[in-house]
């Protein structure tokens, strides 16, 4: 379930992988730290958000946004069924979010948590998990690759 936290808040199934295992290494050093191990997956979750921001603030100036996000190399062919296309043009506009609303919108819909949840996650007010998700949505709507599945 973190590897899949992981891979919504990163384009490659790699830097996934590197997040998720950056975020335990944290956990990891601050196990003395946490003072409820109940809450341990609630506080996994906030260092992988921490650490993508972290790593979103220092990346390279060479990385620059284009219209269309390239295919990652070694993907297999794609799966002829209706809901696989429909999922993956899902997921695609999902990666074009901004990475705040992305953040929203993976831990409210495929993560499952509530606005209060979220909000807690993010360390932000319940309004603005609200208004965030409520853009996110509109701009989902709006989006050409998802128009003809309405």
């Amino acid at each position: 379930m973190l590897l899949r936290t992981a891979r919504s808040l990163t384009a490659n199934p790699s830097d996934a992988e590197d997040l998720l295992q950056t975020a335990l290494t944290k956990t990891y050093v601050a196990w003395d730290r946490i003072e409820d191990h109940r809450a341990l997956d609630g506080y996994v979750r906030r260092a992988l958000l921490n650490t993508r921001t972290s790593q979103w603030r220092k990346r390279k100036v060479d990385e620059f946004a284009c219209e269309e996000l390239p295919e990652p190399p070694g993907l297999p062919a794609p799966d002829p069924a209706e809901q696989q296309v429909l999922r993956d043009a899902m997921w695609r506009a999902v990666m074009r979010l901004p990475d705040r609303q992305r953040a929203m919108v993976v831990l409210r819909y495929y993560e499952d948590l509530s606005e209060t949840q979220t909000a807690e996650v993010l360390g932000v007010s319940v309004g603005t998990v609200k208004s965030a998700v409520s853009r996110a949505l509109g701009k989902l709507r709006e989006d050409p690759e998802l128009s003809p599945v309405r």
